[in-house]
């Protein structure tokens, strides 16, 4: 029975970590092609990432952003960057340093952190092709890097 009991409650801890039933809240931002709803890119896996020009571990998760959204963008993942700063100079400053070639949304007063319950810098969601969260990460780790990146590739391989 004690050994039925710890695999239910493993069960549960990776179901819940995952996240499975769990729909990405919305949000819209502009690309040089006009609005895009969150919900728009259905079908796509979008990795959701929230940042700010303070965040010391954000200057090591960009240049890995890059590279992901570079690899898989043919296969349909889509990486949108949620800036919280409340003053738009930083994220320019930011971005001057350490360019983004990805959307970045500007949220500074934490509208769309609020619908995620956002808790620390940086942190990021994985949002499958049907539009629930299915990981999320709280900071930015590069002895984690290749397992994000699996994590990606897994629902890459997921149909819709």
């Amino acid at each position: 029975m004690r050994i039925f009991i710890s695999i239910f409650v493993l069960y549960l801890a990776c179901y819940s970590s995952r996240g499975y039933a769990t729909v990405a809240p919305d949000f819209s931002y502009m690309t040089r092609s006009g609005a895009v709803q969150l919900s728009d890119l259905k079908g796509k896996v979008v990795y959701v990432d929230f940042w700010a020009s303070w965040c010391k571990p954000c200057r090591q998760s960009f240049p890995w952003m890059n590279d992901m959204q570079h690899k898989y963008a043919e296969q349909g993942l889509v990486v949108v960057a949620v800036n919280l700063d409340t003053e738009p100079q930083l994220v320019t400053t930011f971005l001057q340093k350490i360019p983004a070639n990805f959307p970045i949304v500007l949220d500074p007063e934490a509208e769309i952190a609020q619908r995620y319950d956002l808790i620390g810098m940086p942190s990021s969601y994985l949002v499958a092709r049907d539009g629930s969260i299915r990981f999320s990460h709280k900071g930015f780790f590069n002895a984690k890097a290749s397992a994000y990146e699996q994590q990606l590739v897994t629902l890459l391989h997921e149909k819709e």
